[in-house]
C-alpha cells in the first residue's frame, strides 16, 4: 500500500511540474481581467492536499454532510463567493451561496454563465461527449434538445395526453403500497422503492411510448440504479482522465460495461419506433392507444452541427437515460421528503385531507384538474422542495467567456456551483428556515407569490434559475402534486411504531435521499 501511494504522490509531483513549466512557457495574452483575483478560498498543500482529495473522491461512501459543513465553514470565513483549487483542473471551483449573486450570475447576466465546464471521464462517456440537455455547451446544439423537449414531449398538450399513463402509474404505487401493508393490522412499509418504481415505469412510458413488461423494465431500472449507486466512484475518472483510467482499470471498465449493456438495451426500442413511426402516426387518428414519446421526437430531430445531421444511436440513448434519471429519482426523492413531513406532523396530513375531501368527491381518484383548487396542497410542496430539495447544487455552471464578477476573474471553464439548500434556507427570508412549516406558502405568508424560477428574484431555487433552469420543472411540480394529493386521499399515514421518531438525516446519492429509508403504517381511509 505504502509503495502505490508513494508512486501516486511522485505522478502528482511530476504532474504538477509540468503544469507549472508549461503556464511559464505559453505565451502570454493581455486579459481585461488578468490582473483581477479568483474568489477568496482555502490554501491547500500544492501536491498533497490535491492528492488526497483525489484519493476521498473515489470512495463510494462520499460523505455529503461533512461536505456541506466544511462548505458553510468556508463560506463564513471567505464570505459568500469563494474558490477551491482542484488537482483535475488549473483552474478554481467557484462556489456562490447567496441568493443575490445568483439572481445577478445566473438571471441578469444569464448568457455569460449559462455554459458547462468540459466534461472528461465517466461524464464525457455517458453524455456522448457532452450530447446531452444538461451537459452541453451553450449554443445551438443545446438549444435544439431543450426546445425538442420543451416543444414535443413537456408542452401542455402533450402532458394532458400523457394523463392516462399517470392514472396507470398511480393505481401500479397504490397496488403496491396496498400489498406491502397487508401482512398484518399495522405492517410496516418502506415506501422509496415502490415510489422509484411507479415513478420510473410512468417516465419509461413517456420515454418509450410503450407500456413494456414488468420483466423489461426491471431490467431497464436496474441497469439505471446500477449507473447512478456508482455515480460517485466513477467521479475520480475525471481527474486526470489519461492516468485515472489506468491506476483505476476496475472503475473504467466497470463504466464501459454499463455504457455497453445501456446501448443494448436502448437501441432495440430506439429502432422498434423509428421503424414503426410512419405505421404509428397513421395510427393516431384510429386509435386512441398511441402515445408521444420522447423518443419520438429524437428520431425526428436535426441537429445544427455538422449540416443539420439526425442525432446517432448514442447521441439518442444518452439523452433517453438523462430523461429516465432526471425524471425519476429527483421526483421520487422529493415524494420520499414530503411524505416523511406528513407522517412527523400528523395535522399537516391532516389539514391537507381535509382540502382534498373539500375538493374530490368521496370514492374518486384526484384528477389533474382538481389540483389548480388545492392550494394547501401545492404549499405543501413547495415546502418540500424549499426544505429538502433533491439537489443541494445545480449542475456546474461555467462562463461563455473569462469574466469578472463581484470583483474576481472567474475564468472560462471553471466549474461555478450555486447552492440551492443554503438559499432556501436563508433566514433573511424565511423565518424558522429549518422548519417544515406550509403555511408560509399561503396568502399573506411570507412565501406568497414565490417565484421558483427566480426571474423576479431567487428566494429558493430548486430547478435552477435563468437560461439553465431545469426544463422538466412543471412536469415535476404535475406530479408532485399528483401523487402527494392520491397518497394522502387513498392512505392514512403513520409512523411505523407508537412513538418512533421519523429519522430526517440526509445521506448523498444521485440525490439527496433520507438516510434511514421512510418506514411508516399505511391505512385505507375508511369511505363514509
Amino acid at each position: 500500500m505504502e509503495d502505490w501511494l508513494l508512486h501516486l504522490v511522485a505522478l502528482a509531483a511530476s504532474i504538477l511540474v509540468t503544469l507549472l513549466l508549461s503556464s511559464l512557457l505559453k505565451p502570454s495574452r493581455p486579459r481585461k481581467t488578468a490582473s483581477l483575483p479568483f474568489p477568496p478560498g482555502p490554501r491547500s498543500l500544492p501536491v498533497v492536499g490535491p492528492l488526497f482529495a483525489l484519493l476521498r473522491r473515489g470512495r463510494s461512501n462520499f460523505d455529503v454532510d461533512q461536505l456541506l459543513r466544511r462548505l458553510r465553514r468556508l463560506h463564513s470565513r471567505h464570505g459568500p463567493i469563494l474558490s477551491v483549487r482542484r488537482l483535475s483542473s488549473s483552474r478554481p471551483a467557484v462556489f456562490i451561496a447567496d441568493r443575490v449573486l445568483a439572481h445577478r450570475a445566473l438571471v441578469a447576466r444569464g448568457a455569460e454563465f449559462a455554459d458547462r465546464p468540459p466534461a472528461s471521464g465517466s461524464s464525457a462517456v455517458l453524455s456522448s461527449n457532452q450530447r446531452s440537455i444538461s451537459s452541453a455547451p451553450y449554443g445551438p446544439l443545446w438549444r435544439a434538445l431543450r426546445r425538442n423537449l420543451a416543444a414535443e414531449l413537456l408542452h401542455p398538450s402533450r402532458l394532458r395526453a400523457h394523463s392516462p399513463a399517470r392514472r396507470w402509474a398511480l393505481d401500479l404505487l397504490v397496488r403496491d403500497l396496498g400489498t406491502e401493508s397487508s401482512g398484518g393490522a399495522a405492517a410496516a412499509v418502506v415506501v422509496m422503492e415502490s415510489f422509484q418504481f411507479a415513478m420510473f415505469c410512468l417516465l419509461v412510458l413517456m420515454c418509450f411510448g410503450e407500456r413494456l413488461p414488468d420483466e423489461q423494465i426491471r431490467r431497464i431500472e436496474s441497469l439505471q440504479r446500477e449507473l447512478l449507486s456508482n455515480f460517485i466512484s466513477f467521479s475520480v475518472l475525471a481527474v486526470y482522465p489519461k492516468i485515472t483510467r489506468l491506476l483505476f482499470r476496475g472503475r473504467w471498465k466497470k463504466l464501459m460495461e454499463i455504457r455497453r449493456k445501456q446501448e443494448e438495451t436502448f437501441v432495440p426500442l430506439i429502432d422498434a419506433r423509428r421503424n414503426d413511426l410512419l405505421l404509428l402516426r397513421r395510427r393516431r387518428s384510429e386509435e386512441d392507444g398511441f402515445v408521444y414519446s420522447y423518443v419520438d421526437s429524437l428520431v425526428d430531430l436535426e441537429i445544427p452541427v455538422d449540416g443539420g445531421r439526425k442525432l446517432t444511436d448514442g447521441e439518442i440513448v444518452s439523452l433517453c437515460s438523462e430523461f429516465l434519471s432526471a425524471g425519476t429519482d429527483t421526483t421520487a426523492t422529493s415524494l420520499q421528503w414530503i411524505m416523511a413531513n406528513l407522517v412527523k406532523q400528523p395535522d399537516v396530513q391532516t389539514k391537507l385531507y381535509e382540502e382534498i375531501e373539500r375538493v374530490v368527491e368521496k370514492d374518486a381518484a384526484v384528477r389533474e384538474e382538481d389540483l389548480q383548487r388545492m392550494p394547501y396542497l401545492k404549499a405543501v410542496v413547495l415546502e418540500g422542495l424549499r426544505r429538502h430539495p433533491p439537489g443541494h447544487f445545480v449542475l456546474p455552471h461555467a462562463v461563455t467567456e473569462e469574466a469578472e464578477f463581484e470583483g474576481y476573474r472567474i475564468p472560462k471553464g471553471a466549474a461555478v456551483n450555486f447552492a440551492v439548500a443554503e438559499i432556501g434556507w436563508d433566514g433573511a427570508v424565511w423565518t424558522e428556515p429549518m422548519e417544515f412549516r406550509p403555511e408560509r406558502f399561503l396568502e399573506g405568508g411570507e412565501g406568497d407569490g414565490v417565484d421558483i424560477t427566480g426571474g423576479r428574484e431567487i428566494r429558493m431555487m430548486p430547478f435552477g434559475a435563468g437560461r439553465r433552469i431545469c426544463p422538466g420543472m412543471g412536469l415535476a411540480l404535475l406530479h408532485l402534486e399528483y401523487f402527494v394529493a392520491n397518497l394522502v386521499k387513498e392512505f392514512e399515514w403513520k409512523p411505523a411504531a407508537e412513538g418512533e421518531e421519523v429519522d430526517m438525516t440526509e445521506k448523498f446519492e444521485f440525490t439527496v435521499v433520507m438516510k434511514t429509508p421512510l418506514r411508516v403504517i399505511i391505512l385505507p381511509r375508511k369511505r363514509t
